[in-house]
């Protein structure tokens, strides 16, 4: 007579290791989502307005320490900062205050009575003199 094995209970042993990762993909899916959205809805939140900014490629020159101010009185009196100024020697005013540099940035200042017309003629006459950086400068409304 042979050996004979107790056939008891057959236990199965499965060779799977648990998995102790977590399940990334919902994750990344998510992230991916909110990606699109940010990249549809940044550019309705900036401004409309074009801005020439320097590029990266050369050395930037520092800011001046001080922007140059051209102001227009109610009465039609202009000023480059704090000098009196005329419309046909604006120019060289400007000129002086900017080192000639014709792409420093100017802020054209304009009382609230001072009319349109007054404000276009000096800006041409800045932008004639090769100035295209100018910019208006007004207050900001208070909230009531």
């Amino acid at each position: 007579m042979g050996i004979q094995f107790d056939s008891g209970p057959v236990v199965k042993r499965h060779n799977y290791q648990q998995n102790a990762e977590m399940n990334i993909t919902p994750f990344v899916d998510v992230m991916l989502v909110l990606l699109i959205i940010f990249m549809v809805a940044a550019p309705l939140a900036t401004v409309d307005v074009p801005v020439d900014l320097p590029s990266n490629a050369a050395q930037a020159n520092p800011p001046p320490l001080e922007p140059i101010y051209v102001s227009v009185q109610a009465d039609g009196t202009l000023f480059v900062q704090e000098q009196p100024s005329s419309l046909t020697e604006i120019a060289a005013r400007v000129d002086v205050q900017s080192g000639g540099n014709r792409e420093a940035r100017l802020f054209l200042r304009g009382d609230q009575a001072v009319d349109y017309g007054t404000l276009m003629r000096v800006m041409n006459t800045l932008q004639k003199a090769g100035y295209s950086r100018i910019s208006l400068v007004a207050t900001e409304e208070l909230a009531l």
